[in-house]
């Protein structure tokens, strides 16, 4: 499997929404934030640590319990299907919510909030689209309004936070409801069809908080109801970057910390001009997230990128196989979801095509052989899938290798059915084994990396050298080393381990100065990540040659 060229990812390629778009590669991985700090910094944030930290902390908390009574007060006997006139009283509780919750980011360093533009009134624009999203910060636009907001349903239960979440009437989402998005969006196209009667739903189009360099694609559901929205972007433009919260970088806390150690961090949220979608994007949502995300990129002046959340899950899909950093699965799951073979992709579907390729018995495949497998018509799109696969010499691929990333792009988190497919196409007849070579295939094709040595694995799992390994011996070997991947693979394949980051669910097992210190230098064990840039330009010519090779 070879990493795409900075040509390939460069060029024009047919959108979500249909319509050609260029995307130039970010210059940064969007999941990803690293904080470096200088010995200068570390001084300074230890001294705020003991300082004033403790002082702001107390204060912010001492807001949020100050408020609390009046949004409970304000939130009872509300109904959740109609909107009650807005008595005297309650537009009290309002400004005084506003003004508290003013105060709160005050004590926390944003002692000025720049707005630029008009806010659209609710029967102009019902929906206001904001990015990029990038940290719970995002919430000061939220408490500046006290607009509504799509939620997690669970939420609501969090002690004192829940009570202030309710009272601005969010659209809840559930995740143990199976028919929860359809009811989601059900009620936002509700409410945004109700001429301004209910508030202005504030919805983050993205889905995921990144690191701001750029534009991930918008999930549909702010497009569905067809109705004008206003585009909102906001900007952190702080010198050091303690904001972002991202799948891997400093955990809540940290961020929390660094941010309070600030004497000042700044904030701006600018309202752009009202965006109403034409007939075309009326019946095509992706069409109109599209045009509108274009318009706020332009306006950031960041670029946009055709990776979404679900690109992100499969980065951190927590498997006994981690994706590395410079994984090319990242950009296969893109061109099949381009494509539509993911949502086809059932496990019924997996097994077929595995069944399928075993009989093909390492046959190579051209171009046109690989659309008949897939059945369907050659296109640009299939041709980038091609690829990633096709060899140099001859321009053909082995059908094998294009399963096991489809399996993986799928259920990434399924590590052992993804080689139990695998070791199923590649065993031999007689008795059911693969050798070292095919066992490297099989490993690196996972992985989306084009070299790795798996001799010390091998060594491990055939102690008798027979030279040969079934999956019952995998299986076993995996359930007795259950961290396998990074005592034998990780450990002795560097590229598996180039770019050193934290998991977003980090535990915050040291004191405040050893994680300054940590954040600054020490490198932990990698989660799944994406190329933190994607263009193979931007490394050195030695490795960049490693990685354009075939895995076989």
């Amino acid at each position: 499997m070879r990493l795409p060229t900075s040509r390939q990812q460069c060029a024009m390629m047919e959108g979500d929404g249909g319509q050609k778009t260029e995307h130039a590669p970010p210059l940064r991985n969007p999941f990803v934030h690293l904080l470096r700090f200088t010995p200068l910094e570390k001084a300074k944030i230890a001294l705020m640590t003991v300082t004033i930290f403790p002082i702001r902390l107390i204060i912010v908390a001492f807001m949020m319990l100050l408020a609390w009574p009046f949004a409970f007060l304000a939130s009872m006997g509300r109904s959740e299907a109609v909107v009650e006139p807005q008595c005297l009283w309650r537009r009290v509780v309002d400004l005084l919510l506003k003004v508290i919750m003013r105060l709160m980011w005050f004590a926390g360093g944003f002692h000025w909030l720049k707005v630029k533009g008009r806010k659209a009134l609710p029967a102009e624009a019902p929906i206001l689209t904001l990015a990029p999203h990038s940290s719970y910060f995002d919430a000061i636009p939220v408490t500046m309004t006290m607009d509504s907001i799509v939620m997690k349903a669970e939420s609501k239960d969090i002690p004192l936070w829940g009570t202030l979440i309710k009272f601005i009437r969010p659209v809840f989402v559930s995740r143990l409801d199976p028919d929860s998005r359809r009811k989601t969006v059900e009620e936002i196209k509700r409410r945004a069809c109700s001429g301004g009667e209910w508030p202005q739903i504030m919805i983050f189009p993205e889905g995921t908080c990144t690191n701001r360099s750029c534009l991930i694609t918008f999930k549909p559901g702010a497009f569905i109801p067809a109705v004008p929205v206003q585009p909102v972007v906001i900007r952190y433009p702080n010198r050091m970057d303690t904001i972002t919260w991202t799948w891997q970088g400093p955990g809540a806390f940290e961020i929390l910390w660094l941010t309070l150690c600030q004497l000042h961090n700044e904030f701006e949220i600018e309202y752009l001009p009202i965006y109403t979608p034409s007939e075309e994007e009326k019946g095509n949502p992706a069409l109109f997230a599209n045009n509108v995300r274009r318009i706020m990129a332009k306006a950031l002046r960041v670029p946009t990128t055709d990776y979404s959340f679900d690109d992100c899950q499969l980065a951190m899909a927590e498997g006994q196989l981690r994706l590395p950093v410079d994984t090319c699965l990242l950009e296969f799951a893109k061109l099949v979801r381009r494509l539509g073979l993911k949502t086809k992709s059932t496990e019924q579907v997996l097994q077929d095509y595995g069944r399928r390729a075993r009989k093909l018995e390492g046959q190579k495949l051209s171009l046109e052989d690989f659309a008949l497998y897939l059945d369907m018509p050659v296109s640009d799109m299939l041709r980038e899938t091609f690829a990633l696969f096709s060899e140099h010499e001859d321009n053909t691929m082995d059908i094998r290798e294009y399963v096991i990333a489809l399996s993986v792009a799928c259920r990434p988190a399924k590590t052992l059915e993804t080689l139990k497919l695998a070791f199923m196409m590649f065993e031999a007849e007689q008795d059911g084994a693969i050798t070292e070579a095919e066992l490297a295939v099989i490993l690196k094709t996972a992985l989306g990396v084009a070299e790795l040595s798996v001799s010390r694995l091998f060594v491990a799992l055939d102690p008798t050298d027979t030279g040969k390994i079934t999956f019952d011996t995998f299986r076993r070997f995996m359930d007795q080393q259950p961290d396998f991947a990074e005592d034998y693979l990780y450990a002795d394949n560097e590229v598996l381990h180039s770019c050193p980051h934290y998991s977003h669910h980090l535990a915050v097992k040291t004191s405040l100065f050893s994680t300054a210190s940590r954040l600054a230098t020490a490198p932990l064990k990698m989660a799944n990540g994406i190329c933190p840039k994607f263009s193979p330009k931007d490394h050195s010519s030695d490795y960049t040659a490693g990685l354009l090779k075939k895995h076989n």
